[in-house]
């Protein structure tokens, strides 16, 4: 389809101006740059696709206001619509949105199956994107979707703070002082992290599907077709969407899809690994049932240099270490069997500031904290631990290739076909 030509002096075209174009003008009325110009001083606008409860938690973020929503339940849309302005834009398919030459920041609030294909579509459209997690349901996506945002040059923010933000979990801090204790070298190395019930995390195992669904008629308010989109088509049932998807493949992940990039993105962020994954995962969990997502008992990656990352399904040990180093071990609360932690850490820096504000990231045109790369590697972690249970099997992985080694199998789940005409 023939995109709609944009004027050359559209504030999409000044978005994707220099920084330094845009520091030259950070109090600039609008009239003085020409008509549709966008001074960094302004509000930006953004449209949010998918406004079931997740999309319209965010209506509100500071420096913005919504435009346009998207949604495939009528009922959705109109639930939105009360609680905004007059005059926002209304849609049933999130390609005539991402085509409004109004729209600054697209916020992708969809189940998962559907964010790597959205966000990919709208940095096309010279769209800057907010995507809540899991940042892709598949590897293959994550790399597609990874080449269009850097291919297209928007700005990117995957919808998990921890790494730079709020209390960590049962850490009681948030995560800058466990980075700087890593690369304080005071536990040594490698390190071991576990994620588990003892350690704080809660991997909220009722996110579990249905094994026999019963076909019912779609409401007349529901897009049943569009809402599966890529994924395999399977009789309506009220379980498989809404509120209860993420107890299924094709389109989550059960508890791991929903809680894993919570938890790991952190680790990838102190453990230095954000340029990389795992070189495997070995997985101790009950066989699966092909359509709905269940329990499983312990996760386990491994890097090239031998830290490792635990995910305790079963909560075995209520006092383990949440890090543990040769040097020295770090309990939840933030303490340690090291004697005068504090005072040690004191003489070590800071970690590098990180920019965390993303509407001035868009206006600056600077890399968000949590970007399209370490968004797709930390989320590269969830979709490795979620075939290797999918399987019921420990896997090989090359992080350079983000390829499966000797395991087509594994391959074909990294990199699954979408159900036409839905591609990346």
């Amino acid at each position: 389809m023939e995109k709609p030509k944009q004027p050359s002096s559209s504030r999409r075209n000044f978005l994707k101006g220099s920084a330094a174009a845009l520091a030259a003008f950070t109090i600039v009325p609008r009239h003085v740059l020409g008509q549709g110009f966008l001074a960094p001083s302004d509000q930006l606008t953004k449209a949010v696709i998918g406004v079931g409860g997740m999309g319209r938690n965010h209506f509100g973020y500071a420096g913005t206001r919504v435009v346009a929503i998207c949604d495939v339940d009528k009922g959705h849309l109109k639930k939105a619509l009360g609680m905004l302005d007059k005059g926002v834009k209304t849609f049933a398919d999130y390609r005539e949105l991402i085509r409004l030459p109004e729209v600054d920041i697209v916020h992708v609030a969809t189940p998962p199956h559907w964010h790597g294909i959205i966000a990919a579509d709208a940095a096309r459209e010279g769209k800057d994107i907010w995507c809540e997690k899991p940042m892709t349901r598949t590897i293959g996506e994550g790399k597609r979707l990874v080449e269009a945002v850097q291919q297209h040059g928007r700005i990117f923010r995957l919808n998990t703070w921890f790494r730079f933000e709020d209390n960590f979990y049962g850490m009681g801090t948030t995560v800058k002082p466990i980075k700087k204790l890593v690369q304080s070298g005071l536990l040594g190395w490698p390190l071991k992290v576990t994620i588990g019930g003892g350690t704080g995390f809660n991997w909220k195992f009722f996110w579990v599907g249905k094994e026999h669904l019963d076909p019912q008629p779609v409401p007349a308010e529901l897009d049943y077709e569009m809402w599966l989109g890529p994924a395999p088509w399977k009789p309506y049932n009220p379980h498989r969407v809404h509120q209860t998807f993420r107890g299924y493949w094709d389109y989550d992940g059960g508890g791991l899809g929903d809680m894993g990039q919570h938890y790991i993105d952190p680790v990838q962020y102190f453990l230095d690994k954000d340029h990389t994954s795992p070189v495997s995962v070995e997985v101790d969990a009950p066989q699966q049932h092909p359509d709905a997502a269940g329990a499983w008992r312990r996760i386990e990656f491994t890097y090239e240099d031998g830290c490792k990352i635990i995910l305790d399904g079963e909560n075995k040990d209520a006092n383990v270490p949440y890090i543990e180093g040769p040097k020295g071990k770090l309990y939840p609360g933030f303490r340690s069997d090291i004697p005068d932690l504090q005072k040690k850490l004191a003489a070590f820096p800071d970690p590098e500031p990180q920019v965390t504000d993303f509407v001035e990231a868009v206006k600056k045109r600077q890399k968000f904290a949590l970007n399209e790369e370490n968004g797709h590697r930390s989320c590269t972690l969830v979709n490795m631990g979620k075939i290797a249970v999918r399987l019921n099997r420990s896997l090989k992985f090359d992080p350079v290739a983000q390829r499966f080694i000797d395991d087509e199998g594994a391959n074909e789940l990294a990199y699954q076909a979408m159900r036409g005409p839905w591609t990346i």
